[in-house]
């Protein structure tokens, strides 16, 4: 403390003084501290055969900078049974097909100068095998899968729009004393295939005329047939020369205002005087 004296400082500020050099020294020491998983890492992307995944490193503490290095690892059904994928050592990793019929989990280390550790994401979903049909491409219209004719109308996408193309009636004149008929109709894309699944509505136009049999769906060649029966409004007028009937087609789950649906009006002949 006698240090101090010179500056005219009693012996308790002199003490003070000291103190406060003590600790400023130790203030500007470095605190170390190693990598600490704070948030377990996490996998984005699709668990089928030919996608990418991708590891995301999850949160982490300690002392920057902090380097990382990645492991991807299979795994049984439940996310257990674990083993390191040879060679498989980035942030990315495409599936294969041995991968099918497991899951997959990223080990992620973290490390610095003072140390590393080591954190582990949650499985993924079960791999599965890969697609059959290709995506659909800008344009909304899919690739057929080989053999195939029609095209699922799950994979006709927009651009692209549905569309009916050929309609047949039996019988094909429509007679006042008519009480049953058949309608075809045939559905296909934009893209010049066949639709399967799409859904078909139709009715008659003025209402009232033959009964509305609701949704059907067109099969594995885009037709679907649906039966109508002649009701109390018809014939519409005494001089009636066609059956004119509101038609739609959409596709599952879609607007029947937006998405890939279409409709359009078609007529059948009718002759009262048959």
């Amino acid at each position: 403390m006698r240090s101090f004296r010179w500056l005219g400082l009693p012996a308790g500020a002199a003490l003070v003084m000291t103190l406060f050099a003590l600790t400023a020294g130790m203030g500007s020491a470095r605190t170390a501290a190693v990598p600490n998983n704070t948030s377990p890492p996490t996998i984005s992307g699709k668990a089928q055969v030919g996608e990418l995944l991708k590891a995301d490193n999850g949160a982490w503490a300690g002392t920057t900078p902090i380097t990382y290095t990645y492991q991807w690892r299979v795994c049984n059904e439940n996310g257990g049974a674990c083993s390191d994928l040879p060679g498989a050592t980035g942030n990315e990793y495409t599936l294969k097909a041995t991968d099918q019929g497991d899951t997959l989990r990223i080990q992620v280390t973290g490390k610095n100068a003072d140390g590393t550790d080591t954190g582990t994401s949650v499985p993924t979903a079960l791999i599965v095998a890969a697609s059959a049909t290709p995506a659909p491409s800008a344009t909304g219209c899919p690739k057929l899968a080989a053999g195939a004719t029609a095209a699922d109308v799950a994979d006709v996408s927009s651009p692209a729009r549905l569309q009916i193309d050929q309609m047949q009636a039996s019988p094909s004149v429509i007679t006042r004393g008519t009480g049953t008929f058949t309608v075809k109709i045939h559905v296909s894309s934009t893209c010049g295939d066949p639709v399967k699944g799409a859904n078909v509505f139709a009715t008659g136009v003025p209402y009232g005329m033959i009964s509305a049999p609701g949704l059907q769906t067109t099969d594995g060649s885009g037709w679907v047939s649906m039966q109508f029966q002649t009701k109390s409004g018809f014939p519409a007028t005494p001089r009636q020369q066609l059956l004119v009937m509101f038609v739609r087609a959409s596709k599952p789950g879609d607007n029947i205002l937006a998405g890939i649906t279409t409709s359009r009006l078609v007529s059948f002949r009718v002759n009262l005087h048959g």
